[in-house]
């Protein structure tokens, strides 16, 4: 049997990957796929500590997690496909229309 300890060092490593990834990527790709990591590193934490306590309420918050992501990632890759095609590029620094 493995720890859990094994399972939230594997979500930190995961987590913190996608937090650098998100704190240095300029392409728009690059910093949803880091985005959808760190959402994956929250649900791995929550499966394991749900597994060690023996409830069943942590999996079935990430299954809705999972859902809405899922949704998250169409309507998001559709705003990127949308911007790529006005404006031809996706590198961050270039857009001023996602500001306030």
């Amino acid at each position: 049997m493995v720890p859990v300890s094994a399972y939230l060092i594997l979500a930190v490593v995961l987590f913190g990957i996608g937090a650098i990834g998100v704190l240095t990527s300029r392409n728009m790709i690059v910093l949803f796929m880091c985005i959808e990591l760190m959402l994956n590193a929250a649900n791995l934490a929550m499966v394991a500590f749900s597994r060690a306590l023996n409830v069943v309420d942590g999996h079935v918050i990430v299954f809705l997690v999972l859902t809405v992501a899922a949704a998250e990632a169409a309507v998001g890759l559709a705003m990127i496909i949308t911007i790529f095609r006005n404006r031809e590029t996706i590198n961050i620094d270039r857009y001023s229309i996602l500001k306030w």
